[in-house]
């Protein structure tokens, strides 16, 4: 469960990537277009002459659609595994209590929104300090952040009723890095978990099933039966492990030569840290297991399936510059990537998820 294109892949793509290739159901939901995200147009790559997307949201949306379309399909493996991972638009799954003809939702405020022309929007952001972002100030009255927590929750929580997940990822509840989209999307989860769990909730005339798209059609269960098999899983990341991350890929000579090159620079690792990253959290190096638990959660090799996550980031060329493979790892370090903020960022070679049934 993701906010905007690319953090699928940014958060948890060695976990979707690890599933796919393990041949395992995976269905990614993606809450907004990513219309207010600032584009990087770089030469040489996808994004070249893209420059005049930025302030046009519907058509860097529509865009970053596209983008993503590519991301999964490199998570799935490339061309041959197009299809394989499933997704959906939250706003594009059917709302929970709404007519079985789709005429429309109805709303905390008692009013009625069609659902073919209802968006989730992008919240928007600024970056406050390297790698941490905060509310932007002219958050509009669409953004995803402001909808009422039971639309999309609803929406959601039809959706696990008929899949019947065993894990549902998505993030902790500062949202990883602070977006106000990322925090929303959390409690979404959340909440979307609680009414998919509870025998009092019934989604009138939802078919979630409709609106997946995938290469073949998919089992489809019953919505109206709770489902409360689903383990939470929380993107996160041990502090001492991400300090030592930043320290050495400052100190990579490729790293510092592209940095040099491009004008980039490298996170402080004694800086305070975003809130993905835990004091505590085990980062025992990945022994040879795709899966190793750990206190409290479990640890995802990205090793053997770091390739397709590298090349999904490239797919999302607007939103992510320089993702690269690090030769020769020995560390925490198998690459890195930056975003619109020109820092560069390690890519660890394993992603931390905290494990529970519930999130407090």
């Amino acid at each position: 469960m993701h906010a905007h294109p690319d953090d699928e892949t940014l958060s948890t793509g060695g976990l979707i990537a690890t599933f796919a290739a393990a041949g395992l159901p995976t269905c990614v939901v993606t809450c907004t277009r990513g219309e207010r995200g600032e584009v990087l147009a770089l030469p040489g790559t996808t994004s070249e002459d893209r420059a005049g997307l930025e302030g046009d949201g519907p058509a860097l949306g529509a865009y970053r659609e596209t983008e993503l379309a590519a991301a999964l399909a490199a998570l799935a493996g490339g061309p041959d595994g197009a299809g394989a991972i499933e997704h959906a638009f939250l706003d594009r799954l059917p709302p929970a209590g709404t007519p079985a003809d789709g005429a429309g939702t109805v709303q905390d405020d008692d009013t009625v929104q069609d659902d073919d022309t209802l968006r989730y929007e992008d919240s928007g952001m600024a970056w406050v300090s390297p790698g941490v972002a905060g509310p932007a100030p002219d958050s509009p009255p669409t953004a995803f952040a402001r909808v009422p927590l039971d639309e999309p929750a609803g929406r959601l929580a039809a959706l696990i009723r008929a899949r019947r997940p065993a894990v549902v990822a998505t993030y902790e509840p500062g949202g990883g890095y602070g977006h106000p989209d990322h925090v929303r999307t959390h409690e979404v989860t959340v909440r979307a978990l609680e009414l998919a769990a509870d025998p009092r909730w019934y989604p009138p005339h939802a078919t979630p099933g409709a609106a997946v798209h995938r290469g073949e059609p998919a089992v489809v269960g019953q919505p109206d039966l709770p489902w409360a098999g689903a383990e939470l899983w929380q993107a996160v990341a041990p502090e001492g492990e991400v300090r030592a991350a930043r320290a050495e890929l400052a100190a990579l000579p490729a790293a510092r030569a592209l940095a040099a090159a491009e004008g980039l620079t490298f996170p402080d690792p004694d800086e305070a840290m975003p809130p993905l990253a835990r004091h505590g959290l085990d980062a025992s190096p990945p022994d040879g297991e795709v899966l190793t638990p750990v206190a409290g959660g479990v640890r995802v090799d990205v090793r053997p399936v770091l390739d397709r996550v590298v090349a999904a980031l490239r797919a999302h060329a607007t939103q992510v510059q320089h993702a690269t493979t690090a030769a020769r790892a020995a560390g925490p370090v198998v690459g890195w990537y930056a975003l619109s903020n020109d820092v560069l960022a390690p890519l660890l070679a394993a992603e931390t998820y905290l494990v529970g049934r519930r999130a407090r």
